[in-house]
């Protein structure tokens, strides 16, 4: 292996500055520990002082196994001493393990904002991390506009990093603030600091204002940096920071450098995207790279049949490594080769010769060019073809469905809408009637349908929708137009599947995207018919 990398997250503070993404005090613990298992070197908790909720969270520190924890900062105010900086008390009383403190590195910000001497801000560094240090610390350094400080005045921008390794810090870390500097200026300007300063001491902090922070972080490395910081997802203010998910990815499939995620914990790294996703309840990224469920999907019928063939023709690393699967997409463009490979992914051994294959086929093509997509249903696709073939047990049998809206003013004169649903299934030949409220039509006819399914109810224990869309298939007809659902469920298993359902009614298309998913969590868990 080649040299050692450590891995900075900062999901818990530079993450929760998203625009919409508002943690809780036990979410930031979900996921700390989600990053600790992963094998993340660092794990920055936020800023003890700056809001309740970050004062809660290291109140009741998690306690991890293999991450240092390590709270956040800025270096001594102007005009005040390391020991009568309340800010910087506060740091030091969360009793982490590391602190990591900004300050300033651009000579402009020194000049305007601070209004204070070079020299000055050059103490407020040594000094805050010659103190970290004292009282027991391993001490970070953020270098806070480093690019945009080095391409003013180098020598100040320098002069703030070896005052705060002189000082005794385990870390100066680069940070492209703004997001503004491309890969070949990192390069250069990384490859000159670490000639002079030597860069085993050094990391870099990149946003993603140009597209470009995975690039940077990675040429920064390449230019001799040894820790990179980043978010899960790339998360973070404006565009986000780099993206942590794939530089581990890149680093571990991609380089000879080392890091602390081994193969054994990289299998993991799509399960710990998807966590932070559903914590903040949104859909993941299905063209993330590495994680993402379309980062290995092959819809072209000749790229269907080359990978099976051999999958390094269209993949540049096996998906299962990153804990991640192959996707075969079946659509209208969809050959034999298409369907045979996506069955054999489902589990289904047919032979090419198979007397209903052909009718199968043709069942995906005039489907679609009614309004169905399987490109991103592929637990639709599974029940269709097994419907076809033959082998769909009948778990229930729906006789019947309502769902009412109304607008009125509840007790307190408040102007509400309330939305009710009433099911009726059968199961073994006996009448379920199940009435439920939501936060919506389809939230409430969701509710009706999962709520009483008779012997099967243990089977569905975790299942639960994360993303709901609609598409408006035939725009020019207005009103009437034909509308898709697509349904995207999981379960505690961390499993996720795809449904969907077409109609000229939003509710039916969405009820048809319900059962299917229901249906394929019970055929999952083998349930009895």
């Amino acid at each position: 292996m080649g040299d050692r990398v450590y891995l900075f997250d900062t999901t818990l503070r530079d993450g929760a500055q998203t625009q919409g993404v508002d943690f809780s005090a036990s979410e930031k613990a979900e996921i700390a520990h989600a990053l600790d298992a992963l094998g993340v070197d660092y794990v920055e908790g936020g800023w003890p002082g700056a809001n309740p909720t970050d004062d809660a969270f290291f109140g009741s520190a998690p306690a991890l196994k293999r991450a240092t924890f390590t709270a956040f900062g800025m270096t001594r105010r102007p005009g005040r001493s390391v020991e009568n900086d309340p800010g910087i008390q506060a740091v030091l009383d969360a009793n982490t393990p590391a602190v990591c403190l900004v300050g300033k590195a651009w000579d402009f910000h020194v000049d305007l904002a601070l209004e204070i001497s070079k020299d000055e801000n050059v103490a407020m560094i040594a000094d805050s991390m010659a103190h970290a240090v004292s009282r027991g610390r391993e001490a970070t350094y953020d270098a806070e506009h480093f690019f945009d400080g080095y391409k003013s005045d180098p020598e100040f921008a320098l002069a703030c990093i070896e005052a705060a390794l002189n000082a005794g810090a385990r870390w100066a870390v680069l940070c492209d603030t703004n997001g503004g500097t491309l890969p070949r200026e990192v390069g250069e300007i990384v490859s000159a600091v670490a000639d002079r300063l030597g860069g085993d001491r050094l990391g870099i902090h990149a946003h993603n204002d140009t597209g470009n922070a995975v690039a940077n972080s990675l040429v920064a490395v390449d230019a001799g940096v040894r820790q990179v910081q980043g978010t899960l997802n790339g998360l973070g203010e404006r565009c986000g920071n780099a993206n942590l998910v794939s530089l581990i990815a890149t680093l571990a499939k991609k380089s000879d450098f080392e890091t602390g995620i081994g193969k054994a914990d990289l299998v993991h790294l799509t399960r710990a995207s998807r966590l932070l996703d559903e914590l903040l309840n949104r859909a993941p990224d299905r063209h993330a790279p590495y994680v993402g469920a379309s980062a290995f999907a092959h819809k072209g019928g000749l790229h269907v049949s080359a990978v099976m063939k051999d999958p390094k023709t269209y993949e540049h690393i096996p998906p299962e490594t990153v804990g991640n699967r192959r996707h075969i997409v079946v659509s209208d463009q969809s050959g034999r080769a298409n369907v045979l490979a996506r069955l054999k992914e489902a589990g289904m051994e047919v032979e090419p010769d198979h007397p209903r294959l052909p009718r199968l086929v043709e069942d995906v093509k005039s489907h679609e060019f009614e309004g169905y997509s399987y490109d991103g249903a592929e637990a639709s696709f599974e029940l269709l073809a097994r419907r076809t073939l033959g082998e769909v047990p009948t778990y229930f049998e729906v006789e019947s469905f309502r769902v009412q809206v109304e607008r009125r003013h509840n007790a307190l004169g408040k102007l509400v809408t309330i939305s009710e649903a009433t099911v009726k299934v059968i199961v073994d030949g006996e009448r379920h009637l199940s009435v439920a409220e939501g936060n919506g039509p389809v939230d409430a006819l969701n509710s009706a349908l999962s709520k009483d399914l008779g012997k099967y109810a243990d089977y569905l224990g975790g299942w639960r929708l994360v993303d709901y869309k609609v598409r408006i298939i035939s725009p020019q007809a207005g009103t009437g137009a034909i509308t898709r659902v697509m349904i995207e469920s999981t379960d505690d298993s961390g499993a996720t599947w795809n449904t969907v359902g077409v109609s000229p009614n939003i509710i039916d298309a969405s009820f048809q995207a319900l059962s299917d998913s229901i249906i394929y969590k019970l055929m999952r868990e083998n349930a009895p018919v």
